[in-house]
């Protein structure tokens, strides 16, 4: 009897169902539904609708039921099987994205009273306005010795829960006071399917500074920071922490009814779509870096024992593959630059060029930047369109170009966009084996690693590094879909370990792409400049984020 898993990939704008089969990896059918409203950027979707600062990204979780009650029988109609066929279902949800719910789950962004208050809605991973309360945070951490720091590469990032929820007990303490509960996307979705409220170690971890030694920060350390919140951790985010591949419960009736599912269906504990893309690349032992490449780029290792260093950005035990430590640094940026390189600064020529062809911007800037050589064009530039992960962990750094002339043409800028992603992630590279820690491999999953041969080869030769694209174009689903036959066990058709499911469901990499070694030796001078850079701006001068108080002074009418 064919047996099914489904991975539910919950992204950042839509949500993807894949269905795949558990005994040999065959992905049968998947289906991609987008969200109603987006990513909410500027005005709240009601009737007289407020307005949102800068640096603020909302989302409305109704939307998520709405698109999961259509991908799921559309990916069962793509693939030609019976929801009585599926054993599993695993879940995964860009992170850190969390919302403030009544103790029944229910959204506070629903009720009347809260519907036109911009902290009740979801708050997205890409949500930067809570800088200074991750600045604050870091600062009392620091000053108290908190033994947790270490684990989360010395500093705390503004898109993490406890900086967005200071943030709302700052600005909307009516907010605070009425939510029972804050609560990750994916552990919300994972509620909603079984009636269960269960934490997930991914994101309580990486996103909730939750470690396997010393449990969540402690109430002394909440009350220096700010006395309002000192019961955050006991009172609002509380309930059982499990690893992903356990089972969080069974599909209720009335979602199995929705969805066309066997009630009762397992269903895993929710994971991080990033971390779900390492075993869908088929990494589920340390020496292998997992790159899954997108709007962003997560980066992630297993290891057996714990090395701390400065520059990683998580670092918790059975946080990717459950009996290892997870490492994960990341950029916040990649693909999200080059588009809005195209979306802002495409020239009409480029523009032209590409509806004449049928191609995209992107093809067309992709094979001019092809034909240069490294350092060609002049340029160099930094990769922080969207703030520094890692290895800086710093939300108010921003993006740099420099050489440009009047001679400097588009695709040009194109290609040291790419460059300097590339260089963004050597930097992450080497502080691990600067650390001592072996990369034996490197495998690239995600959109960028299959659709773009010239950025992954500049990859490989910024590097010095040869690196394989995974086999799967849905590793991300795939990995979920894993996680759901690690919870359904042996006994209900799935398997007992991630080894297991990754000897039959991950099939060999697509690709691989080796340095050119002139290549190699031309990018290591521009290398160094960028160094020069990456710490001039982002140890050295507080410019860009003087620049950035003085466009948020001004945009409200005051004094820069």
């Amino acid at each position: 009897m064919a047996r099914y898993s489904m991975g539910l990939d919950f992204g950042t704008e839509s949500v993807r169902a894949l269905i795949v089969d558990v005994q040999t990896g065959e992905e049968m059918g998947s289906a991609v539904v987008a969200y109603p409203h987006g990513v909410i950027t500027n005005v709240l979707p009601v009737d007289g609708g407020t307005s949102l600062p800068r640096d603020w990204a909302l989302q409305d979780p109704d939307d998520y039921l709405t698109a999961l009650s259509q991908v799921v029988p559309a990916a069962l109609n793509a693939a030609g099987v019976k929801g009585s066929e599926i054993v599993a279902l695993g879940v995964d949800f860009t992170a850190c994205t969390i919302l403030p719910t009544k103790a029944d789950g229910t959204p506070l962004c629903r009720l009347d009273e809260f519907r036109r208050q911009p902290h009740a809605w979801v708050k997205l991973w890409k949500h930067h306005g809570a800088a200074q309360e991750a600045e604050d945070i870091t600062t009392t951490a620091r000053q108290r010795g908190e033994p947790f720091l270490r684990y989360f590469g010395g500093a705390i990032s503004s898109e993490w829960l406890l900086p967005k929820t200071l943030q709302i007990w700052r600005e909307a303490p009516a907010v605070y006071a009425a939510a029972d509960h804050i609560v990750e996307g994916g552990d919300w979705l994972v509620w909603q399917l079984t009636g269960v409220l269960t934490r997930n170690a991914t994101a309580a971890g990486y996103k909730g500074m939750w470690t396997h030694e010393h449990g969540f920060p402690s109430e002394a350390f909440l009350a220096a920071v700010d006395p309002g919140i000192h019961n955050l951790y006991r009172e609002k985010v509380s309930g059982p922490i499990k690893a992903p591949g356990e089972r969080a419960g069974g599909l209720t009736r009335v979602w199995s009814e929705c969805l066309g599912l066997r009630a009762g269906t397992p269903v895993s504990v929710a994971t991080i779509d990033a971390h779900a893309g390492v075993p869908g690349c088929g990494v589920v032992r340390p020496g292998t870096m997992a790159i899954i490449m997108g709007t962003s780029s997560c980066h992630m290792l297993l290891a057996k024992e714990p090395v701390f260093f400065q520059g990683f950005a998580g670092l918790v035990k059975d946080g990717i593959v459950r009996g290892y430590y997870g490492y994960e640094s990341g950029q916040t940026a990649v693909g999200d630059i080059f588009a809005w390189f195209v979306r802002e600064c495409t020239p009409a020529e480029i523009t032209s060029a590409a509806l004449a062809s049928g191609r995209s911007p992107h093809e067309i800037l992709t094979e001019r930047a092809d034909r240069l050589r490294p350092g060609e064009s002049g340029l160099i530039a930094l990769d922080w369109w969207n703030g520094n992960r890692s290895i800086l962990m710093d939300a108010r750094l921003s993006g740099l170009l420099l050489g440009a002339t009047l001679n400097t043409r588009a695709h040009e800028i194109y290609r040291a966009l790419i460059e300097a992603t590339a260089f963004g992630t050597r930097v992450i590279v080497e502080s691990y084996v600067n650390a001592g820690i072996s990369i034996a491999d490197v495998v690239a999953c995600g959109g960028l690693a299959e659709r773009n041969p010239m950025l992954m080869q500049i990859n490989a030769d910024v590097l010095r590094r040869p690196i394989a694209v995974a086999a799967s174009s849905q590793t991300v689903a795939l990995g979920a879909a894993m996680f759901g036959a690690l919870a359904a066990g042996s006994s209900n058709g799935g398997y007992d370990s991630m080894e297991e499911a990754a000897a039959h469901m991950v099939r060999s990499p697509k690709a691989r792409y080796v340095p050119v070694s002139e290549n190699a030796e031309a990018y290591e001078h521009l290398y160094a400049i960028y160094l020069l850079l990456h710490d001039q701006f982002g140890r050295g001068t507080k410019v860009m984020a003087e620049l950035r108080r003085i466009a948020a002074a001004q945009e409200h009418g005051g004094n820069a």
